[in-house]
C-alpha cells in the first residue's frame, strides 16, 4: 500500500516539473535570438599629413683621417702626447734625433757661403774686364771667359741655396706634427725606434670627429619609384630644394639628438648590388658617433598631404600575402582587401579599399565574422576619440576585455 501511495506522489511531482522544463527548454533559444550585438572598437578613417621615410643601414666615417709617418730616417727621441687628446693643426707629437739633419744644413750653409764668394769675385774680374776691352787692355777672348765665369758662379749660388732649403726642410720634418686638428688614437711607434722615410713609417694617425660623415645605400628601384611619385605628385618634396635632413638610430635602438643633412646622392649604380651610394653630413661635438659605427639612417623620402593612416593591428593577412581590413556598414561586419604602402611606426598608409568617414574596426576580431551585427564603439587609444564617447571602450577595459571590447558582451 505504501509503495503505491509513493508511486503516485512522484508521478504528481513529475506532472508538475513538466511545463518548467518545456518552459526552459523554449526560453533559451527565444533568449540567444534577443542578444545584443558585440562592441567593436572602431576609428572613423580620415586623411592627414605624413612624412614618408625610408630607414637605411649606414656606417660611420671621420670627417678627416690623417696618417701620420715618418718623411726622414732616424730614431724617434721623445714623444709628446697623450693617446686619445685632442690636437691641433701643427701640433708637435713626435721628436726624431736632428743631428745628421742639422749637420747637413751646416753643410749647405758653407757651401752657398763659398759659392756666394766665388761669385763676388767672379762679378768683379768681370766688371773690370768690360771698361778695359773698349781700350783693348785685354783682349775680347779674356772678356767673354770672366763674362761665363760671373754667370756659373751665380748659378751655383742659386744652387747651393737650394740645398740649403732642403737641408732645412728635412731638418724641420724631425719635429713630426699633426697635420690637421682632431683627436689623435695611439702611438704606433716608442721611443727609441728606427723610422724610416723610404717606408714611411706610420706613427699615429689623427681623426676630426666633431663632424662625421655617414655613407650608406638605396635600391636603385626605391629611387626611381620615389621620382615617379613625386613627378606624379603623389608625394611632395620635403627639403624644399635645400639639402634633405636625415636622423639616425644607433645601434641599441637610441635615435641620435642631432639631425644631418645629405651631401649627395650617386649617379653611378653599383653593378654588384643594384644600389647608389648616399652621404650625410652630421654634427658630433660629445664624440659619440665613432668611425666605423654601424648605424640606421632614416631619411626623409616626401610628403603625402591626403595620408590614410590606419593601425598596423586593423590589418589581417590573408593566405596569398595580401591584406583585409573589416569595416562596419549598417550595423555589420563588412570585409574589404585593401593595398598597403608605406608603415610610419605602429600605424600603416593604406593606398586602396577605403575611404574617409569609413567605420574600420581596430579591436574585437575574434568572435565577430562577415556580416554578422555589432555595436561600434571608439576606440579608447584613438586620439581623436572625445572622453565621453570612449566610455563603452573604458568599461570593457575595467572588465579586463579591453584588447577585444566584443568580449564584453560574449558571456
Amino acid at each position: 500500500m505504501k509503495s503505491t501511495v509513493s508511486t503516485h506522489k512522484r508521478g504528481l511531482l513529475l506532472l508538475a516539473l513538466t511545463p518548467l522544463i518545456v518552459l526552459s527548454a523554449c526560453k533559451k533559444p527565444q533568449e540567444q535570438r534577443q542578444s545584443p550585438p558585440m562592441n567593436v572598437a572602431t576609428i572613423s578613417i580620415k586623411t592627414e599629413e605624413a612624412r614618408i621615410t625610408s630607414t637605411l643601414p649606414g656606417r660611420i666615417n671621420a670627417l678627416k683621417d690623417a696618417d701620420v709617418r715618418a718623411r726622414v730616417d732616424g730614431i724617434v727621441q721623445s714623444i709628446h702626447f697623450e693617446q686619445g687628446s685632442q690636437v691641433k693643426e701643427g701640433q708637435l707629437l713626435f721628436k726624431i734625433d736632428p743631428a745628421i739633419y742639422q749637420a747637413h744644413v751646416n753643410q749647405a750653409q758653407a757651401s752657398l757661403n763659398q759659392a756666394q764668394a766665388t761669385a763676388r769675385s767672379a762679378r768683379s774680374l768681370a766688371n773690370r774686364y768690360a771698361s778695359l776691352v773698349k781700350s783693348n787692355a785685354v783682349s775680347k777672348q779674356e772678356y767673354d771667359n770672366a763674362m761665363a765665369s760671373s754667370g756659373q758662379s751665380a748659378a751655383a749660388v742659386e744652387a747651393a741655396k737650394a740645398a740649403l732649403d732642403t737641408a732645412k726642410i728635412n731638418l724641420s720634418y724631425t719635429d713630426v706634427v699633426s697635420p690637421i686638428d682632431g683627436i689623435i688614437n695611439r702611438n704606433l711607434v716608442t721611443e727609441g725606434a728606427l723610422v724610416s722615410a723610404m717606408g714611411a713609417t706610420p706613427m699615429a694617425k689623427v681623426q676630426q670627429l666633431n663632424e662625421v660623415y655617414v655613407d650608406f645605400t638605396q635600391s636603385v628601384t626605391e629611387l626611381s619609384s620615389l621620382r615617379r611619385a613625386l613627378a606624379s605628385g603623389q608625394l611632395e618634396r620635403a627639403d624644399d630644394g635645400e639639402s634633405a635632413s636625415v636622423s639616425l638610430e644607433l645601434e641599441d635602438g637610441t635615435v641620435y639628438e642631432h639631425t644631418g643633412k645629405l651631401l649627395f646622392s650617386g649617379v653611378t649604380v653599383d653593378p654588384a648590388t643594384g644600389k647608389v651610394n648616399l652621404r650625410a653630413i652630421f654634427p658630433n661635438h660629445d664624440n659619440i658617433l665613432l668611425p666605423g659605427m654601424f648605424v640606421r639612417v632614416q631619411i626623409i623620402r616626401g610628403i603625402n598631404k591626403q595620408a590614410i593612416l590606419v593601425p598596423t593591428q586593423a590589418l589581417q593577412r590573408r593566405s596569398d600575402g595580401g591584406s583585409n581590413v573589416l569595416l562596419v556598414r549598417d550595423g555589420k561586419v563588412v570585409p574589404t582587401v585593401v593595398k598597403e604602402a608605406e608603415v610610419i611606426g605602429n600605424r600603416t598608409i593604406v593606398a586602396e579599399g577605403v575611404a574617409v568617414g569609413d567605420q574600420l574596426i581596430v579591436e574585437g576580431f575574434s568572435k565577430i565574422g562577415p556580416g554578422m551585427p555589432v555595436n561600434p564603439v571608439p576606440w579608447s587609444k584613438d586620439p581623436d576619440a572625445k572622453p565621453a564617447d570612449s566610455a563603452p571602450a573604458a568599461q570593457g577595459k575595467e572588465q579586463g576585455q579591453a584588447s577585444e571590447p566584443a568580449a564584453s558582451n560574449a558571456n
